[in-house]
């Protein structure tokens, strides 16, 4: 039998934690038998045996890395820990990895960036350029120069991680993917996302600092008729890339 993606999951909230997890499975071609789930919000993130797991993708996160230590809870900080371990071995493996927006903090903050709120970016589609690098990336081959994506976040790298190659930028927020080694992935923007999917999460972060509350009908309308099939495909071909058996 082959060896099960392991999802890590990190939103508080049953409905956005259970879209997201249905959109990584759809739109990586997933089975429920091909993937193994974990509330890291709930369950904390023990250590993880990679030797069971063809792949991770790690969802995205109310939690901000750039905010002061003494601010952070018990439970992000023991997180953010817990995944310094996990990146530390991930690294040394070369271990396939796909961090979607939180996933992007994490790792780049990690790996020695700065992460603060100056390339922040609003709920709703983008427009994201390839590199010469991203050009020539398995996960990338064939995009059209430009593509759209969907994204919204407090936060971001302010420069290149130390030891990353940059995959694709945009003037808003100049890290939106990069990759370490040769199978880790991180991206700012969300691969999984879409119009149903954002919608829900609009009604539902309304109130948590990444929009003004009374914008949510504008932001609603702005997205419901998006589609972003490239941001798709890099979950479908990470996932075909990794997959065994």
């Amino acid at each position: 039998m082959s060896k099960p993606f392991l999802i890590i999951q990190l939103r508080p909230e049953d409905a956005t934690a259970d879209n997201e997890l249905l959109k990584i499975r759809q739109y990586g071609g997933l089975a429920e038998n091909e993937i193994k789930r974990l509330r890291a919000e709930r369950e904390g993130l023990p250590p993880i045996n990679l030797d069971d797991y063809a792949a991770i993708i790690v969802g995205g996160s109310p939690f901000d890395v750039s905010k002061p230590v003494a601010e952070k809870s018990p439970q992000q900080i023991e997180l953010e820990e817990s995944f310094g371990e996990l990146f530390e071995e991930l690294k040394a493996r070369d271990f396939p990895f796909l961090g979607c927006c939180s996933g992007n903090g994490l790792l780049g903050s990690w790996l020695g960036a700065s992460i603060s709120l100056k390339y922040a970016e609003p709920v709703g589609a983008i427009e994201l350029e390839l590199t010469e690098e991203g050009a020539q990336d398995p996960l990338l081959a064939d995009f059209p120069p430009v593509f759209r994506a969907l994204a919204g976040h407090k936060e971001a790298c302010d420069q290149l991680p130390p030891g990353s190659v940059l995959l694709a930028t945009n003037s808003q927020c100049p890290v939106q993917m990069f990759r370490v080694r040769t199978n880790i992935y991180a991206t700012q923007f969300h691969p999984e996302g879409d119009a149903e999917g954002f919608i829900l999460r609009i009604n539902v972060y309304k109130n948590h600092g990444y929009f003004p509350p009374e914008s949510a009908e504008k932001l609603i309308e702005a997205v419901e008729n998006e589609e972003t099939p490239q941001a798709h495909l890099i979950l479908r071909r990470f996932v075909e890339r990794y997959r065994q058996g």
